[in-house]
């Protein structure tokens, strides 16, 4: 039985829902939605030339997908980003590489140079990158934290709070959520990776993240210092048990402080309150202090991804 490769069909729940299925299969440590991945096709910048592929069988069963499209905010032009996921029940039948190859073409089509995967830090994927050229960089961890077992830290009480400190959920700031794009931008920044970007297009960010139904506000909590956001704990929920970190950072000036802790720490006690059972995070291996943080409240690795890239050059 041999795989064909073909556009996402948007417009369709069934073919959504083939992809969340193929996604929460071959990475389960991330929060898929069908809501989730209709919206990172619609709100995707033109300038991505984003895409969804799927492969399927001559039946048509849906059976691997891949995300792939241009980082068009990076100051150096020509790289890109490619992540495909094949359902572990069918590989061995050339999807990944019919995913790859189609990828790679579109990609080149629209003037890339590198190529940045995600691959599971196993025997198997890794030797699958490596067979197609492409080389290991950088590594990630997925931490998995169990919110029906884990012994949180004592949730932060108003007259507990450090002077002129006070937490308010991200949909205190529906009027006006700039404030939160700038330290969104200020923080991820500083993330360790290798693709700089220019994180300064706040129409896009409204489009892409603020407006993401991934995106839970009433779960994201933010710390304020005298009234300037200072630090944040964005959460992402599936709307039944799985609860993930989108983005934890502070602001430089308020380094230090304790305040990622802080607005970590009341998120996560208002998942569990809201039933959440788990809770997911991924960090930079080389993100010490992140890391510490989050080992203080309980997590545990779960799996460890590792960036490959290929120059594209020749093809």
């Amino acid at each position: 039985m041999t795989a064909t490769i073909r556009d996402l069909r948007p417009g369709d729940p069934s073919d959504v829902e083939s992809v969340v299925r193929v996604c929460r299969a071959a990475l389960p440590f991330l929060i898929t939605t069908a809501e989730g991945v209709a919206h990172q096709f619609s709100s995707a910048h033109p300038a991505k030339h984003h895409r969804i592929l799927v492969a399927e069988t001559g039946d048509g069963h849906v059976i691997g997908t891949a995300q792939v499209g241009i980082v068009h905010d990076s100051p150096e032009p020509g790289q890109a980003y490619l992540n495909a996921y094949v359902d572990p029940a069918h590989r061995g039948l050339g999807a990944g590489a019919l995913l790859l190859r189609t990828a790679e073409a579109h990609l080149a089509a629209h003037g890339a140079v590198d190529v940045y995967a995600w691959v599971l830090d196993e025997p198997a994927p890794r030797a699958f990158a490596e067979r197609h050229g492409y080389r290991s960089s950088r590594s990630a961890h997925f931490l998995r934290l169990d919110l029906t077992a884990a012994t949180l830290p004592e949730p932060p009480r108003d007259r507990d709070l450090p002077a002129g400190v006070e937490l308010r959920s991200g949909s205190a700031f529906a009027a006006d959520p700039r404030p939160l794009f700038e330290a969104d931008a200020e923080t991820t920044s500083d993330e360790p990776g290798d693709v700089a970007a220019e994180f300064d297009d706040y129409e896009d960010w409204l489009a892409h993240t603020w407006n993401s139904p991934s995106l839970d506000k009433e779960l994201t909590t933010v710390a304020l210092v005298d009234g300037v956001v200072a630090s944040f704990a964005a959460a992402q929920t599936d709307g039944a048990t799985r609860y993930a970190s989108a983005m934890t950072g502070t602001r430089r000036a308020f380094r230090g402080r304790g305040l990622a802790k802080l607005a970590k720490t009341a998120s996560l006690h208002r998942a569990r309150a809201a039933g959440y059972t788990e809770a997911f995070t991924g960090n930079d291996a080389g993100n010490g202090p992140m890391l510490a943080i989050n080992e203080w409240f309980g997590y545990e690795i779960c799996a460890t991804e590792t960036r490959f890239t290929r120059k594209l050059e020749n093809l």
